[in-house]
């Protein structure tokens, strides 16, 4: 993923909303929501969520597909797992990652 892509996906999860919609197509999975749902599950006005899609959808991170009457919208999981490995391309530098999640202290130099 280039540096812009993931500016552009980061941003895009930089609200509250579109994070929100994120996650929920995300468990959803493959099989998608149609935008009815994911305002009804939400609480969200659909001319807001219209715009929230738009914005994901702009970033990469969501995809959508005709499905008789309705549009379902799908979690972009190719995108999700680039921005992953883009952010964690250089941890633990070079080594694998410890399920440890807490950053130690750093040791003082004694003198």
């Amino acid at each position: 993923m280039e540096t812009s892509q993931t500016i552009t996906a980061l941003a895009a999860l930089a609200h509250e909303s579109r994070l929100a919609v994120f996650r929920a197509l995300v468990q959803v999975g493959l099989q998608g929501m149609p935008a009815g749902q994911i305002a009804t599950l939400l609480g969200v006005p659909p001319s807001s969520l219209s715009f929230h899609l738009k914005e994901l959808a702009h970033a990469e991170l969501v995809t959508s597909r005709q499905e008789g009457r309705f549009v379902l919208y799908c979690a972009n999981f190719a995108t999700m797992n680039g921005l992953l490995a883009y952010l964690t391309a250089n941890c633990c530098g070079g080594n694998p990652c410890s399920p440890a999640s807490v950053c130690s202290p750093a040791k003082e130099k004694q003198r």
